[in-house]
């Protein structure tokens, strides 16, 4: 309902408008009236209006002087003028301030009602222009910061989007929170929006996975990192007892702006700890890298061999190197089952995030069954038989995608189209390169590449 308020000096006037006109039937409201501009003014400071109706001849405040006045409160307010005289200035004077209709009294009400249906009409417009405007800067809000913190944006565009966008660059300190529920992600996004709406140091957005994704400004490090996770505590609590479902919060690390990418990416490994942790609220990633058995100088597991391996789906390699390695860190001073059974659950964890890359796909449920077995266990030889069956599906599941026949159109065009053999055997520059195998976004070609080759695509062209 679009609400009116009403200025007359003579008290019969306000009652009949009261009464003259069905004013729901036009999804109008009455929320006010007053005897002079004055009044109507201080009554209009506090209250919100989108259409007035007023009489142009009142003491203290004409009114027109009124609308004038009232549009530096509410600018997009509707004005309809009444009036005991057909004056040509008044009505000229009422045209440059935008009125609706200037009607004289006693008033026709099927003119009345005319107007009335007009200004809704106009209200309705200017209502949809203001959501979609709202809904495409919220679009363009959420693309350029999934971008920006998945490196697909370069740092100019960035900095020229971000003005757009209303996101400050003059950051001490930054932090990366995710946040995901099973169902009701977009009911707990708009109660997560309300939550912190007076935060204006933290910035949220939904990314491609329908996580609730926020950037935090901290003006400083250890309080504002306090202060956030206390914040997001205080959250989950609410969203729990609210509801029956739970929020899963992952933090990265603070660090500067430019390592906002980085502080993302932890934020949502930090998720997948929640099918290790179950009892948690928030899993922050600096705590699982200082944990031992989390890259400490005790572990001796080189994930990015056991990556290789699953890409290459050399399972009978993947399990001796499993075999090897657990039982390498089994002699090793000062190691506790509890650490064992650590690294284990880490590898498990993983195993899920390699091949969810690979196959872009959910895949926990396939890894469910390793988790319980490798909680339950008792001995070295059951840990490593728990994980060697976690490589076997893992394994598995890429082979059976291999069988597919449009995956193996995919893949046949991949190997023909190799991005190694280009930049050994032909001229082309890199980001061309780039685009022939699939990548539009140069900087992530770069990016990847160095990820599975260890040097860059540059350094690799100037190796033949």
């Amino acid at each position: 309902m679009y609400k009116v308020f009403i200025v007359d000096d003579e008290p019969f006037i306000i009652e009949g408008l009261y009464d003259i006109v069905d004013w729901t039937s036009f999804g109008l409201e009455i929320v006010g009236h007053a005897e002079n501009g004055s009044l109507a003014l201080e009554a209009l400071a506090s209250r919100p209006v989108d259409v007035l109706i007023t009489d142009i001849s009142m003491p203290t405040m004409n009114g027109l002087r009124l609308i004038h006045e009232a549009r530096k409160l509410h600018a997009d307010l509707k004005a309809i003028v009444l009036s005991g005289f057909n004056e040509f200035d008044y009505l000229k004077e009422g045209m440059k301030l935008g009125i609706e209709n200037y009607l004289l009294k006693p008033i026709n009400v099927e003119e009345l009602e005319s107007t009335l249906c007009n200004t809704t009409e106009k209200l309705d417009r200017s209502r949809l222009d203001q959501q979609y405007e709202t809904f495409g800067v919220q679009v363009l809000k959420e693309n350029t910061l999934y971008r920006w913190l998945t490196g697909q944006i370069a740092p100019t565009e960035f900095q020229e989007r971000a003005e757009l966008i209303g996101f400050s660059l003059n950051i001490p300190f930054m932090e990366v929170a995710v946040l995901r529920t099973e169902e009701d992600s977009a009911g707990m996004h708009q109660q997560l929006r309300q939550y912190i709406q007076h935060q204006p140091d933290l910035t949220l957005f939904h990314d491609v996975d329908m996580d609730s994704v926020i950037i935090a400004a901290l003006p400083n490090y250890d309080e504002g990192r306090q202060d956030l996770i206390t914040l997001l505590e205080d959250f989950s609590v609410q969203w729990s007892t609210d509801g029956e479902e739970t929020v899963y919060i992952g933090i990265g690390s603070a660090s500067s702006l430019a390592a906002a990418p980085r502080s993302y990416n932890e934020a949502k490994k930090s998720l997948e700890y929640f099918m290790i942790y179950d009892d948690r609220r928030i899993i922050d990633y600096t705590l699982l890298e200082e944990s031992e058995g989390y890259g400490g100088e005790t572990c001796s597991i080189d994930w990015k061999d056991y990556a290789k391996l699953i890409i290459a789906r050399d399972l009978d390699a993947l399990t001796a190197r499993i075999q090897s390695d657990f039982e390498q860190i089994q002699h090793l001073e000062r190691v506790t089952p509890d650490e064992l059974r650590n690294m284990a659950l880490e590898l498990v964890i993983r195993f899920k995030m390699e091949l969810e890359s690979i196959k872009h796909s959910n895949e926990s449920e396939r890894f469910q069954q390793g988790l319980h077995q490798i909680k339950c266990c008792t001995t070295l030889a059951e840990l490593v038989s728990a994980l060697q069956h976690v490589a076997t599906e893992t394994v598995n599941s890429l082979l059976q995608d291999m069988k597919n026949p449009i995956v193996s159109q995919v893949l046949f065009y991949i190997h023909v189209h190799y991005a190694k053999e280009q930049l050994k055997n032909t001229n082309l520059k890199v980001h061309e390169i780039a685009r022939n195998v699939g990548y539009w976004e140069t900087g992530y070609f770069y990016k990847q590449f160095r990820k599975y080759v260890g040097i860059s695509p540059t350094d690799y062209k100037g190796l033949g």
